[in-house]
C-alpha cells in the first residue's frame, strides 16, 4: 500500500475501446480513433476525476495487415486499426489539460533512444512535468516489415536492446542540470558548461554522443512505465520503470507478480515504494447488479466468432485457428517467441485451467485483451479494488475505459466518487508534475565523470 493510503489511478484508452464489443454498442460514439476533440474529452473527463494519468498505446502497424493484403474479408471486422500517432497528439492534449500526466509508447524495437528522450523530454516541458514514456518492446510482429525487415526481432534480443535503449536514452535526459541555462546579458553568456555533459555512450546497439538539445523539465525527467511480464520483462520493470501496467486476474496471481518484481528492486538499488505496480481492470458498471450484468451482456453478445479467433491470432505463433474446430480446444501452440510470450501463456493457462474453446478464449481476449473485468454497482467493484489494495498486491490500478463514452462517465460519475468516499482515492491533485501526485520522487541528475 501507499504510504498515503490512497490508489495511483491512470486511465488506459485505446479507441474505440477497450472492450471488443463496446463499439457496437447503441449509444457508443462514432470516429472515437480519429477524431481529436474526443481524445479531448476523454483526457478532460479523466481529469475530472482526479486520475494520475492518461494513458495510450501504440503500435506502428495495422495490426491485421497479413488478412488486408489475402483479402481476407473477416479482417474487416477487428478494430483498433487506426488511431493518432501519440507524440504528435500529447503536446495537444497537455495544453487542454492542467494536472493530469499525459503518456504514451515509444517502443524500444523500431525507434532510435535520440528521438525518444528528444520527443518525451519536450512532452515534459511543454505539459510542465506531466509527461510520461511507456517503455515497450513491440509485441507487432507486422511491425517489422514496415521498418526494413524481414522478420520481428526475437524477444530475447529486443529485451537487450530495451536495457540499452533505457541507459540512452535517461543519460541524455540527465544531459543538462536544471540551473544551467544562465541567460547573462552583460556577459554575454548563455549557458554554464560545467552544467553541461557529453553522453558518449559506445554499446553493443548503440553509438550516441549527446548532449540531449532539450533541457531537464521540472519533474526531472519523464515518468517511465513499462507493461512487459515475462521473465526479462519484469526484469526490465524492476530496473527501470516507475510504474508497471500489468494484467493478473486472480489475487494469487498478482500477489505473485507483485513480490517478485519489487523482490528485484534492491539489486538496482532501488526501494518498493520507487515502483507502483498498477494491475488493468476492466470496469463495467450499472446502478444494480442486474443493469451492470445486463450491460455486460450487451457488450459481449456483440463480440462476433471472427474477432473472438482473430484477437488471438497474434499469440498463436503462426497457428492458423481458423483451421480448428471453433468449440473445440486449443491446440499446443510453440512459444510466441517473436511476440507477446507472457500473454501468450497466460491465454494457454486460462484456457486449459477453464477448459476453455476457441470461441471462449478468443472471447475472452476480445473482451478485454485477458485483463480483469469488474462488472457490478459502484460499491461491488470498489469492493474488490479494495480488497486488492488492503492486500497489498498492487498500488492502484489501470483503468481501461470499454468505450466512448458511457464507459468513460460510468468510471468517472460512479466509480471514482465511490473509492472517493471510502478515502481510498484523493479529491484533489497534490502537486502539479506526475511524479508528485504518483508519490515518486524527483530522480537525481546522474554526473559522469569527464
Amino acid at each position: 500500500m501507499n504510504d498515503d493510503g490512497k490508489m495511483r489511478l491512470a486511465a488506459f484508452w485505446f479507441p474505440p475501446g477497450g472492450h471488443g464489443g463496446g463499439w457496437r454498442m447503441p449509444d457508443a460514439i462514432k470516429g472515437s480513433e480519429y477524431t481529436f476533440a474526443h481524445y479531448v474529452d476523454v483526457a478532460r473527463l479523466t481529469e475530472q476525476a482526479c486520475m494520475d494519468a492518461i494513458f495510450f498505446a501504440d503500435t506502428a502497424a495495422v495490426s491485421p495487415s497479413d488478412f488486408i493484403e489475402r483479402r481476407d474479408l473477416s479482417a474487416e471486422k477487428l478494430t483498433r486499426v487506426c488511431c493518432l500517432e501519440p507524440m504528435s497528439m500529447l503536446p495537444a492534449l497537455a495544453m487542454a489539460t492542467t494536472h493530469i500526466g499525459v503518456v504514451a509508447t515509444g517502443t524500444t524495437t523500431y525507434n532510435e533512444p535520440y528521438h525518444i528522450a528528444r520527443r518525451f523530454a519536450t512532452l515534459d516541458q511543454i505539459s510542465g512535468g506531466r509527461g510520461g514514456w511507456n517503455l515497450v518492446t513491440s509485441q507487432n510482429q507486422t511491425e517489422a516489415r514496415n521498418f526494413g525487415a524481414d522478420k520481428h526481432m526475437l524477444h530475447a534480443d529486443r529485451y537487450r536492446r530495451a536495457h540499452e535503449f533505457y541507459d540512452v536514452v535517461c543519460g541524455l535526459w540527465d544531459s543538462w542540470d536544471d540551473d544551467a541555462i544562465v541567460e547573462d546579458r552583460e556577459t554575454a553568456r548563455y549557458f554554464d558548461m560545467s552544467k553541461v555533459q557529453m553522453l558518449n555512450h559506445s554499446g553493443e546497439q548503440f553509438k550516441v554522443r549527446g548532449p540531449l538539445n532539450v533541457l531537464r523539465s521540472r519533474q526531472g525527467r519523464p515518468v517511465v512505465f513499462q507493461a512487459g511480464s515475462s521473465g526479462p520483462g519484469r526484469d526490465l520493470a524492476a530496473r527501470t520503470a516507475d510504474c508497471v501496467f500489468t494484467a493478473q486476474t486472480t489475487l494469487e496471481d498478482a500477489r505473485e507478480f507483485h513480490d517478485e518484481v519489487k523482490g528485484l528492486l534492491p539489486q538496482y538499488g532501488r526501494r518498493p515504494e520507487d515502483l507502483k505496480i498498477l494491475p488493468g481492470i476492466v470496469p463495467i458498471l450499472g446502478r444494480t447488479e442486474k443493469e451492470a450484468r445486463a450491460l455486460h451482456h450487451q457488450l459481449r453478445s456483440r463480440i462476433t466468432d471472427d474477432q473472438a479467433v482473430r484477437a488471438v491470432a497474434r499469440l498463436t505463433a503462426g497457428i492458423d485457428l481458423t483451421k480448428y474446430p471453433v468449440d473445440g480446444p486449443l491446440p499446443e501452440l510453440p512459444p510466441n517467441n517473436d511476440g507477446a510470450l507472457a500473454r501468450q501463456k497466460m491465454m494457454i493457462d486460462l484456457a486449459r485451467r477453464e477448459n476453455l474453446s476457441i470461441r471462449e478464449i478468443g472471447q475472452r481476449f476480445a473482451e478485454a485483451q485477458l485483463h480483469r473485468i469488474l462488472c457490478g454497482t459502484p460499491q461491488t467493484v470498489a469492493d474488490q479494488m479494495e480488497e486488492w489494495f488492503r492486500a497489498a498486491v498492487c498500488d492502484g490500478f489501470c483503468i481501461i475505459y470499454p468505450y466512448y463514452r458511457r464507459g468513460v462517465t460510468d468510471v468517472v460519475e460512479m466509480l471514482i466518487p465511490e473509492l472517493q468516499r471510502r478515502g481510498l482515492f484523493r479529491t484533489e491533485y497534490e502537486g502539479r508534475t506526475l511524479r508528485q501526485n504518483l508519490g515518486l520522487p524527483k530522480p537525481v541528475r546522474k554526473v559522469r565523470p569527464d
